[in-house]
């Protein structure tokens, strides 16, 4: 089962960026603080795009139809990919990391990411610069964003089981 949902996860992260061009390496920038008013219209985003891939889905668990199958899921991924930008955008200067290097910048998410868990060493002075009152900002969006996240993950698992649906078990 785990190995399952890395694969969906590699999957859909590759497919997701793999038509969007690099972006050109950017110059360090000093870290800018928190933008909770920022990351809250980009979360209303989130959540509106997270309630259509919801009705989405439900429409697709009742219809019988091979063909409006077909248009529902890809209304879906279209519907995701958008989800996935808006969620990109949270990555942001102010938003989620500092300097507007998040994880997925550039569409070398593996790369980036890895260096991201590899330590303290890239963020330990951006965290020790901040306010108390900052440092629960950040707390507070990154909880936000985890749970998008999540949400997130399951349409991903959704998605690909509906592409392919395994067939009934046969008594």
């Amino acid at each position: 089962m785990k190995k399952a949902i890395l694969t969906a996860l590699v999957l859909a992260s590759s497919l997701a960026f793999a038509q969007q061009p690099a972006a050109p390496a950017q110059p360090k920038a000093t870290p800018v603080a928190p933008n909770p008013a920022e990351f809250d219209k980009q979360m209303v985003q989130m959540q509106e795009n997270m309630k259509k891939m919801q009705e989405q889905m439900t429409k697709l668990q009742q219809t019988q139809d091979p063909q409006e199958r077909q248009r529902l899921l890809q209304d879906h991924w279209t519907t995701m990919q958008s989800a996935m930008a808006t969620m990109h955008g949270m990555w942001g200067p102010g938003m989620m990391g500092c300097c507007g290097a998040g994880p997925m910048m550039g569409g070398h998410m593996m790369g980036s990411m890895m260096q991201g868990m590899m330590g303290w060493h890239g963020m330990g002075s951006y965290y020790s610069k901040l306010t108390p009152e900052q440092l629960r900002q950040r707390q507070y969006m990154m909880d936000q964003y985890l749970g998008a996240q999540q949400m997130m993950m399951n349409h991903m698992m959704w998605h690909q089981q509906w592409m392919n649906p395994t067939p009934p078990v046969q008594k």
